[in-house]
C-alpha cells in the first residue's frame, strides 16, 4: 500500500465520519452537550449553562442517543469523541 492510499483512505474516513454526522442529525447544542459530558460535568450544571433545566438535558441526551443508536450516555460520548466532535 502507497503513501496515495493511505491518503484516500484517510480522506474516506473523514467523509464517512461527516456523514454520521450529519445523517444523525446532531446539533452544534447536542455536541456541546456532549462536550461537557465528556468533561464530567451533571446534567443539572449543563443545564444551567444552556438556560434549560437538567430534566431537559436528559431527555436531550435519550433523543441523541437514540438518533446515533447508542443505548448510554457514555456511549454517546464515546461515539462524538471517536469521530473527533468533542
Amino acid at each position: 500500500m502507497g503513501l496515495p492510499d493511505v491518503v484516500t483512505r484517510g480522506e474516506g474516513l473523514a467523509v464517512d465520519l461527516a456523514t454520521d454526522v450529519e445523517r444523525a442529525g446532531l446539533t452544534d447544542e447536542d455536541l456541546v452537550l456532549l462536550a461537557e459530558l465528556a468533561k464530567g460535568v451533571t446534567a443539572d450544571r449543563v443545564g444551567r449553562s444552556l438556560d434549560v433545566s437538567g430534566r431537559t438535558v436528559r431527555r436531550r441526551l435519550r433523543h441523541i442517543c437514540d438518533q446515533i443508536g447508542v443505548a448510554t450516555a457514555i456511549e454517546a460520548v464515546a461515539w462524538a469523541a471517536r469521530r473527533r466532535l468533542i
